[in-house]
């Protein structure tokens, strides 16, 4: 073989290897893919968590004072599934808004109890200063919560379940009262009323004209 046609050969080849090695160069240096091509997270966020942990304590704090509201351990357990499903802002909001209810729920016992100790020394002076002959006439307006609030009754709402009780047999619905209707308003116990307060908070759903069946078991009581 010529030198000069050697040569040509040798050329091509290093012209070759070096294209080869190139391609290879340039396979290695592709940048990774973006953060906006890689797959979303799915699952509760430590934020979400932690969010959830805090309505679980203060709700628990709640129940054990008897003033827990039924539908705040509802919100928890959707702010737990949304959690499951990725959604972490929707958690988070679910579960803050269980603790403001659960707080809100613990500041009403307290504050109650503080209103009573202060007026009348205890829950139990508080039903004996009131007469066991206490009677109140309905008015057009009235229910048992209002009637309940009032301070010449209990001066608390959440106290209506024990008008109802006392005159469940004039009250078929106890959300549907009239007025000329005559209530004996009895005195309580502390342990009556704290569960007279449960069953109001925690009654559940109620229709008008219809005796509800957690109303039936608290007057089974």
């Amino acid at each position: 073989m010529k030198k000069t046609n050697f040569l040509k050969l040798a050329v091509v080849a290093v012209l070759s290897t070096g294209l080869v090695a190139g391609c290879a160069s340039d396979s290695t240096d592709d940048p990774a893919p973006s953060a906006d091509t890689q797959p979303a997270q799915t699952g509760p966020s430590a934020a979400a968590k932690n969010a959830i942990y805090s309505a679980k304590i203060k709700l628990a704090r709640a129940e054990k004072l008897g003033y827990a509201w039924s539908y705040t351990g509802n919100m928890i357990k959707a702010a737990e599934k949304a959690a499951a499903a990725g959604d972490n802002d929707k958690a988070i909001q679910l579960a803050n808004k269980a603790s403001e209810e659960a707080e809100d729920a613990i500041a009403q016992y307290h504050s109650e109890t503080k209103r009573y100790n202060e007026n009348h020394g205890s829950v139990e002076s508080s039903n004996e200063s009131m007469s066991s002959g206490s009677e109140y006439t309905v008015v057009s307006g009235d229910n048992l919560w209002n009637i309940s609030g009032k301070e010449s009754i209990y001066g608390n709402p959440y106290q209506w379940p024990l008008i109802y009780k006392a005159n469940s047999d004039q009250i078929t619905d106890a959300d549907l009262i009239y007025s000329g209707q005559v209530f004996s308003i009895p005195s309580a116990s502390s342990s009556e009323i704290s569960a007279a307060v449960q069953h109001a908070k925690t009654r559940g759903a109620w229709s008008i004209g219809e005796t509800e069946a957690s109303d039936r078991d608290y007057l089974a009581q």
